[in-house]
C-alpha cells in the first residue's frame, strides 16, 4: 500500500511540475470597471482581458465584488472570495467561461435574443395576419 501511495504522489508531483512549467499562469489580475473587463498578466509577460460578467458566477456581480479578484496559488486560477467563484487561467485562455451546461444555456439565450432582417420580416408578416392564434378553452359538454 505504501508503494502505491508513493507512486501516486510521484505522479501527482510530475503532473504539477508539468503544469507549472508549461501551462500559462497568472502573475496579476485586476478588474477595470470602465470596460467591465478583467486584465490578467501572465508569468511569460503576455496579458489578456475578458469580459467579467461573461463568466459563470460573475454575471450579476457588483464592480466592488469584481475588483476583489485574487490570483490563486501559483497562478493557475483566479478567485473571488465574496462571490465564491474560481476560474482556471488555462480555461479562460481556451474560451471556457463556465461549465458546459451553463455555456450551452448562455449561447441559447443569446441566440434567442438575436435579430436579423429575416426574423424581423417574419415577425411583421405574422403581425399582419393578426399575430398568434389565441388558445381557446375546450367547449363544456363535448
Amino acid at each position: 500500500m505504501d508503494d502505491d501511495l508513493a507512486i501516486i504522489i510521484a505522479e501527482a508531483e510530475r503532473r504539477g511540475a508539468h503544469v507549472l512549467a508549461d501551462e500559462p499562469r497568472a502573475a496579476s489580475a485586476r478588474y477595470d470597471p470602465a470596460s467591465g473587463e478583467v486584465r490578467v498578466g501572465l508569468t511569460n509577460g503576455c496579458s489578456f482581458t475578458f469580459p467579467a460578467r461573461r463568466v459563470q458566477g460573475l454575471e450579476a456581480a457588483s464592480d466592488a465584488d469584481l475588483a476583489a479578484v485574487e490570483v490563486l496559488g501559483q497562478g493557475i486560477g483566479l478567485h473571488w472570495e465574496r462571490l465564491d467563484v474560481d476560474v482556471s487561467v488555462p480555461g479562460l485562455l481556451a474560451g471556457l467561461f463556465g461549465t458546459r451546461a451553463w455555456t450551452d444555456r448562455e449561447r441559447a439565450a443569446r441566440a434567442g435574443r438575436a435579430t436579423s432582417p429575416a426574423k424581423a420580416a417574419a415577425a411583421r408578416a405574422n403581425g399582419a395576419k393578426g399575430g398568434r392564434t389565441r388558445k381557446t378553452a375546450p367547449k363544456a359538454g363535448g
